[in-house]
């Protein structure tokens, strides 16, 4: 585009208008607001910077008005002047271009008066080299932002969207990619491993974020994105397009390996057999398209643990044990499925943790087995030394489900007295043992306790044992400030992030198996003990009123009981 000066015929003017928004796909209006600027720069430098001009171009005709407006201000007004904030220096008292004191309006007008204006209008004027190159400098200036404004409005809700493009450049591993009316970057670790594309290659990507940022939007693409696979199924399987199958999660391993869990909105269509197709021709399209990268589809399920088997396929899995605190599930499978369960590199076992979301740990039925023979022999030990008795009696306390010396002494005595072999006396004797033992073992506790220095009032605190208060004072919390400063991942203990690998941080109480609602009941008490907080306050319990109708059902006798399926 060339600005060569004000006396341009009117027509070239909006030709030239007409012209640059055409070839930026920005609005002429746009392109004319940039010129009126140029040409009122160009004005300011030749008839003075000290000038309040405006420059207004007809739209229509692309006749160019340039005028001179001067405002009548207070004879005593002042411009500028004041303290900088953040300089904390003296700012200097101005006189703004374009202003005239009331006594110098009535010179010229007797009923001037402040707030009036008046327009000169000021004659057309040839550039010269120098204010041709400024308004060059303008105009593309703000052609520039006007067409980066447009790109990010154009394609902030295109976000999640594949679009094809042409590679433009390749930098460093990072692919520029022309995409027609913007233009996008795939960073490496967004690309296909071992992908290589060449200036001029028609490629498809995913618009996985768009960022307004200082040099211009940037188009974020990617190849190596879950939801790019996903919008490749829903081109390919017409069932995903219409919404009939959704696909629920997404994990990969770009180039080489992924899983994705489908689910379908009509019970009489196989979300699976869907997606794979007739002898694989969809799911085949979408491998194509991933160089070759093997995918497993399975079914998703509502319920964790189905799902969670199904991540791990094809691997069999024999059992099942989660804690859904901490999100980690335990998975049993057969000795000879370990390898097929864990996967080249963990990547079988990897993917199932990334598209479930929880933790999985495995192991074979044989390390499980002799788990539950070393834990069957822990306890009878317990048992042969807290009770005296010995491994014949040990063995049937805990095949009867007893796991703690606890357990025995507070459960009532016709439940010892019920195992087989034992009678009334035997259950009391037992019983009174494990009375014996514990009451031994809370007086070694407490002596303990009072060793480490651990105060009474922390025992005052509803919910803290004595052993709890032993492995307080380990901890070095002796006083019940100490544990109300505490907070509940201090108690639990907490994951952290340790040269790329989560790494568990053991908390002061995390062999006592808290909850995260207990934990923090238990610091809110010693919180509410310092008069840091107020307890607070349980409501009162709201007795519900029927309705007659609602009453006859209530007093109604039932007239069957519900069977468990």
């Amino acid at each position: 585009m060339s600005l060569t000066g004000i006396s341009a015929n009117r027509l070239e003017l909006l030709q030239i208008a007409e012209a640059v928004a055409r070839e930026k796909s920005i609005d002429k209006e746009i392109v004319i607001e940039a010129i009126e600027e140029a040409i009122q720069k160009g004005a300011r430098s030749r008839y003075g910077a000290e000038h309040d001009i405006r420059v207004h171009i007809d739209p229509k005709t692309g006749e160019t008005t340039i005028k001179r407006v001067i405002t009548v201000v207070e004879d005593d007004a002042i411009f500028g002047g004041g303290i900088d904030e953040e300089t904390g220096l003296e700012l200097p008292i101005e006189e703004p271009a374009g202003i005239l004191r009331l006594a110098d309006a009535k010179r010229r007008d007797k009923n001037a008066k402040v707030g009036d204006t008046y327009e000169e209008l000021l004659p057309p004027f040839e550039f010269g080299r120098v204010q041709t190159q400024m308004a060059r400098q303008v105009v593309m200036g703000k052609v520039r932002d006007a067409e980066r404004e447009r790109q990010y409005e154009e394609y902030k809700d295109r976000v999640g969207e594949i679009v094809n493009g042409t590679v433009k450049r390749v930098e460093y591993g990072n692919v520029v990619v022309d995409l027609g009316r913007g233009e996008g970057i795939m960073r490496r670790d967004q690309s296909i491993p071992r992908e290589n594309f060449n200036i001029g290659d028609r490629i498809r990507c995913y618009i996985y974020d768009v960022r307004r940022e200082t040099k211009g939007p940037q188009i974020l693409l990617s190849r190596a994105h879950g939801g790019f696979m996903a919008k490749l199924f829903a081109q390919e399987v017409p069932e995903v397009y219409d919404g009939v199958i959704e696909i629920r999660a997404v994990a990969r391993d770009p180039g080489s390996r992924a899983k994705m869990a489908v689910i379908s909105n009509d019970s009489s269509i196989d979300p699976v057999g869907a997606c794979v197709g007739m002898r694989g021709s969809r799911v085949q399209a979408v491998v194509a398209e991933l160089q070759g990268e093997k995918i497993d589809i399975i079914q998703w399920s509502p319920d964790e643990a189905t799902f969670i088997v199904n991540g791990l396929a094809p691997a069999e899995v024999s059992k099942v044990v989660m804690d859904e605190e901490d999100e980690r599930v335990e998975v049993v499978v057969p000795d000879e499925q370990l390898s097929l369960a864990i996967g080249r590199r963990g990547q079988n076992v990897r993917l199932a943790s990334q598209l479930t979301g929880w933790q999985i740990d495995i192991m074979t039925e044989s390390q499980e087995s002799e788990r539950r023979q070393r834990e069957f022999a822990e306890r009878t030990a317990l048992f042969q030394e807290a009770l005296d008795v010995d491994e014949v009696i040990a063995q049937l306390l805990v095949t009867e489900g007893f796991a703690t010396v606890e357990d025995v002494a507070y459960v009532d005595v016709s439940e010892v007295a019920s195992i087989e072999g034992f009678d009334e006396d035997t259950g009391a004797e037992i019983q009174a043992r494990a009375q014996d033992y514990l009451d031994k073992e809370a007086a070694e506790y407490d002596a303990k306790r009072r060793e480490l220095g651990v105060e009474d009032a922390l025992l005052e605190i509803e919910g803290i044992t004595l052993p709890m208060a032993v492995a307080l004072g380990e901890g070095d919390v002796k006083t019940v400030e100490d544990f109300a400063g505490l907070v509940p991942d201090d108690l639990r203990g907490w994951f952290e992030a340790k040269n790329g690998e989560r790494v568990r941080e053991p908390g002061i109480l995390e062999a006592f198996g808290l909850d995260p609602a207990d934990a923090e009941l238990l610091i809110m008490r010693a919180r509410v003990a310092m008069g840091w907080v107020e307890a607070p306050e349980e409501p009162e319990p709201v007795e519900e009123e029927l309705d007659p109708a609602e009453e006859v059902f209530a007093e109604a006798e039932p007239v069957g009981e519900a069977q468990d399926s």
